[in-house]
């Protein structure tokens, strides 16, 4: 594995501040975008960028040399009640990182996306298959995750439906939807993530939660 250098939105997240050291203990090289005021939220071998995510003049020139851009931005705690920031948010945010890695030159994006189809979210669930396509649309080699809820620290009240998750798998005519929008940890998602940011994507790659749950990075 050589070291890479990664650009990073959404860096001081609940997953993007724990992907930052993650990456920088394996060698790569961080660049995080920040807004003001949580530059001190990121390890100190971290390069940070303060800038707005919704908005790609404010860092598309400090991207630098990174290879990768891996876009976590999105709206937290996501609830049918955010449906406008989920177009406000999510899809303005990720059409700046498309245009600033196409300005920069990025070879590989990373999108943080959602399970699909699904039951409930609707409005979620269509902000991110709309953002899918823009990636696609965008020509850049790329990886897109689709994860349904990732359980951590602060994330776990899913446990309780794990027994119905259990029965759901064993039913043929539930088990497709039981396995699509399953549930995985953050320590599984980092996992994914580092080892498409050490294996480049030949066109678009799709890692769905049983895509994600097989990951092992020691294996890369």
């Amino acid at each position: 594995m050589s070291p890479s250098s990664v650009f990073i939105t959404g860096a001081s997240g609940y997953i993007g501040s724990r992907l930052v050291p993650a990456l920088l203990a394996r060698g790569h090289r961080v660049t995080a975008l920040v807004r003001q005021g949580r530059e001190d939220i990121l390890p100190n071998k971290c390069r940070v960028v303060t800038g707005d995510a919704l908005d790609e003049s404010s860092f598309r020139d400090k991207i630098g040399d990174a290879a990768t851009l891996v876009h976590l931005v999105g709206v937290s705690h996501s609830s049918p009640t955010k449906v406008t920031a989920f177009r406000d948010v999510d899809l303005v945010s990720l059409r700046a990182a498309l245009a600033a890695a196409t300005h920069a030159g990025i070879r590989h994006f990373i999108y943080l996306s959602v399970a699909q189809p699904a039951p409930v979210m609707h409005a979620y669930v269509a902000a991110r298959a709309e953002g899918e396509a823009l990636v696609r649309a965008s020509g850049i080699a790329a990886t897109i995750f689709r994860p349904w809820y990732v359980l951590g620290p602060g994330h776990r009240w899913p446990l309780f439906l794990l027994p119905l998750y259990y029965m759901a798998e064993r039913v043929p005519i539930t088990r497709a939807g039981a396995r699509r929008l399953g549930l995985v940890t953050i320590d599984e998602l980092l996992a994914a993530l580092i080892v498409s940011v050490e294996s480049v994507a030949s066109g678009c790659r799709l890692l769905d939660v049983t895509a994600i749950r097989e990951v092992n990075p020691e294996n890369s």
